[in-house]
């Protein structure tokens, strides 16, 4: 658990797990003996212990751990109000940090959210109370900043910014006259009453921001955007009262005006990022046709469905509910959800998903899942999640931000010195200390990572890609090998009986009743083929076989008719001793055809004779149009490929040769697939492992990058770093694709952003920007920053 700060005198912890008075006891006798504790008291009822002292939360965390009990903790988000630059996000994390109860704080200033894990039941107005301590707000989800601040939307930040650049005008067309050798510039006391309403009206927000900053005892861009205006407008103030004939009103003015003009633009830009939630919540339809007990449909509104009602959908209309089809056919248009292009054909028995649209058919639906148990929900909120995470490299850029505002003041303050010390005179040293205020930009630096987190993985989120976070991200842009599980992702994993060899005094019946009966109720493709042909040739429908037990990775055990049979791969086929005799032949041509083998075998009867083989089944299994490809565009890349199978070598080779791959492992048991990924990375290569199954979920949580096919199990995606919404392997390379691109456009953000401060701040010390270039170039530093990760937007599979 991550360091937290000293609780304060009292604090209640959440306890998990205690169902008696023993219990309660353990755990304050645990707490107790932390240093820093003063006393404990453990409430069983209330599931909780008060503890006062000085002890950090997490040495009590630690404490109630050892003792075999938890904390409760909870995940949640915050919407934050008055944020403009990285100096801000950082000083809300560290306020909220102190709070007591809060173990971790991640502000995502692109989004105006922050990312919390806290004690169960924490009051939500304490952490408003240290925002607000800290000089900002927190707002209601779904509002932005703008709206927040006086119920403002984009509509009045229209208004504004034309008010502003309607005040602004007579300054920039004076600029422009003294380009031009011409004096266009108004009266001074014109000038005034233009310039006082930009800097007290409309640049207001500048010093009430400021001020909040002032009083948390940091700094912020609103800070040095007050200071540097104030300074030009102060300046030219004195210089009118004199008389003098030359002022400066046009810097504080025209600074104003670009400066909101950025805020406008990067408002926009921000909107446009986040625009893949939306795009996904907006799939729910409002409301559904529910059948009723007696068959009538009834218009309701979807939020009310519950599990179990049966809902119609009629052609055109989008489906309100996860679950299955019980009426009907249609084709059904799925891009949305998972970036497949061509209609899906559904038939009773089939899975539907919610925002999925039905194109030419009436559905009979029965909902499995409403809400946001849906797939569509917790696609948006996978989505959300990746885009609220945090890069590695932003730490960087958070220990540049901490300083970056001090520093600023600091080099404008020796700016004015230098200027007075070299003889140029009060106005133009105040004027190029200015210039240094406004020019620094801190939003570009705080936006530069985040902007591209969320552009990245909405794009890819569109195309069928859910990257889990901002780590896996970083993950995928590195990687050098991709290892492809064989059944159910380089091929379909719908494997069909193609062969069926009998050993001698054994009929074709006999063996498949007897395999049926091992297989009975089994999920696996190869259980499902054996079933199937049995059911056909009329050998199913027996009886399970008696004390049956899986043999992880290798096959399956029973007893049928008083023997004891197996029934798996050749790896099996050696551990039972027995050897494949007559059926030898067979297994080589259908090895060389690509087919994967499986044995019945008799390991034990009521005769007890030696191990024998009763019958040989060859499965073929079709590789998956576009695996070849796939592996192609891989390669391509640059990215070396592999392939790992449970399969004999013959077998698996078969199928490589068909995709064109070089490196491949065979005969290889779930654990072995986790170890052979450790051998590689121990060779320094960055690996990615491509699965679908429960046996792949060790593989994927060892690799560098796990990539889950939608189509695959629960245990599969859990492990997952990435999820694919649809079973096609050209999603991997596009997967390597996007995160590459993405990666690409944060390291262009960060230059700029860096290489903007680090050329602008020194030229304007040196008096080569005037205040309103300076302005300018500030204002369109965050725009750019945000514009180039919408560049990201435009991305799609294959381009």
């Amino acid at each position: 658990m991550p360091d937290a700060s000293p609780p304060s005198e009292r604090i209640t912890l959440p306890i998990t797990g205690m169902t008696c008075a023993s219990c309660a006891g353990r755990v304050e006798r645990a707490l107790r003996r932390v240093p820093g504790v003063a006393e404990a008291q453990v409430n069983l009822a209330g599931e909780t212990a008060e503890v006062r002292g000085t002890a950090e939360l997490r040495a009590l965390s630690e404490a109630v751990g050892q003792a075999g009990y938890g904390l409760g903790i909870e995940e949640r988000d915050l919407g934050i109000g008055g944020m403009t630059c990285a100096s801000c996000a950082g000083r809300v994390e560290r306020a909220l940090k102190a709070v007591p109860g809060v173990l971790e704080a991640s502000v995502n200033l692109a989004t105006e959210r922050v990312h919390l894990r806290l004690l169960t039941g924490l009051d939500e107005a304490a952490l408003a109370a240290a925002v607000a301590r800290a000089g900002y707000r927190v707002t209601t989800a779904g509002t932005t900043a703008a709206e927040a601040e006086g119920g403002r939307g984009p509509w009045r930040d229209r208004a504004e910014l034309a008010l502003a650049f309607l005040l602004a005008a007579p300054f920039l067309a004076g600029m422009l006259g003294m380009a031009l050798g011409r004096h266009w510039m108004p009266p001074g006391w014109l000038q005034l009453a233009l310039a006082a309403p930009l800097q007290f009206g409309l640049g207001w927000r500048f010093y009430r921001a400021g001020w909040r900053a002032l009083r948390a005892g940091t700094g912020n861009m609103d800070l040095l955007v007050a200071l540097g205006t104030s300074a030009a407008f102060g300046l030219s103030v004195v210089l009118l009262a004199r008389g003098e004939a030359h002022l400066y009103f046009e810097a504080s003015a025209i600074i104003i005006a670009f400066v909101l003009l950025g805020r406008f633009l990067e408002g926009r830009a921000r909107r446009a990022t986040g625009a893949a939630i939306a795009a996904l919540l907006a799939l729910r339809p409002r409301t559904a046709r529910r059948l009723d007990a007696a068959g009538r449909e009834e218009e309701v509104p979807a939020a009310t469905l519950r599990v179990g009602d049966r809902v119609v959908i009629r052609p055109g209309e989008r489906i309100p509910a996860d679950g299955l089809v019980e009426e009907g056919a249609s084709g059904v248009d799925e891009s949305a959800l998972t970036g497949e292009s061509r209609a899906v054909e559904k038939h009773p028995g089939d899975t539907a998903a919610t925002g999925t649209v039905a194109l030419d058919g009436r559905l009979v639906v029965r909902a499995t899942a409403v809400g946001g148990e849906t797939r569509l929900a917790r696609v948006a909120a996978l989505v959300q999640a990746a885009q609220a995470s945090r890069a590695p490299v932003q730490k960087l850029v958070d220990r540049v931000s901490a300083v970056f505002v001090p520093v600023v003041l600091g080099v404008a303050a020796l700016t004015l010195l230098g200027w007075l010390l070299a003889g140029a005179g009060l106005p133009a040293a105040i004027l190029h200390a200015v210039a240094v205020l406004v020019i620094a930009c801190p939003c570009a630096l705080g936006l530069a990572t985040p902007a591209a987190i969320m552009a990245g993985t909405g794009a890819a989120a569109r195309a069928g890609i859910l990257i889990r976070d901002a780590e896996a991200l970083e993950r995928a842009g590195h990687i050098t090998l991709v290892a492809f599980d064989k059944t159910g992702t380089l091929t379909e994993g719908r494997p069909h009986l193609a062969a069926l060899h009998t050993a001698p005094g054994m009929t074709r019946a006999e063996v498949l009743a007897a395999a049926a009966r091992l297989q009975a109720g089994s999920e696996h493709p190869l259980a499902r083929a054996v079933l199937a042909e049995a059911e056909a040739e009329g050998s199913g429908g027996g009886m399970v076989a008696e004390a049956f037990r899986a043999l992880p990775g290798r096959g399956v055990e029973g007893v049928v008719d008083g023997r004891r049979l197996r029934l798996g791969s050749p790896r099996l086929l050696a551990e039972s001793g027995a050897a494949p005799g007559p059926l030898e032949g067979a297994a080589a041509t259908e090895a060389g055809k690509g087919a994967s083998l499986s044995w019945l075998i008799e390991v034990g009867s009521i005769e007890a004779g030696p191990p024998r083989v009763f019958a040989l089944f060859a499965f073929a299994d079709t590789p998956r149009a576009g695996a070849a490809e796939a592996v192609r565009a891989l390669r391509e890349q640059g990215v070396a490929v592999a392939m790992l199978s449970g399969d004999g070598a013959a077998a698996a080779q078969a199928v490589a040769r068909q995709l064109g791959l070089r490196e491949v492992a065979a005969e290889v048991l779930p654990e072995q697939k986790a170890a052979r990924i450790a051998a590689w990375r121990k060779e320094g290569r960055r690996v990615a492992m491509v699965g679908d199954g429960v046996n792949d979920a060790a593989a994927l949580a060892t690799a560098d990058l796990g990539i889950a096919m939608g189509s695959g199990t629960d245990a599969a995606i859990a492990a997952a770093h990435v999820t694919l919404l649809r079973p096609d392997p050209a999603l991997v390379p596009a997967t390597l694709a996007v995160t590459r691109a993405t990666l690409a456009r944060i390291r262009q953000n960060l230059a700029w952003a860096f290489g903007f401060n680090a050329l602008g701040i020194p030229l304007a010390a040196l008096g080569l920007l005037s205040p309103a270039l300076a302005g300018a170039a500030m204002a369109f530093s965050s725009v750019a920053v945000l514009s180039n990760a919408l560049l990201l937007s435009r991305w799609r599979p294959g381009r």
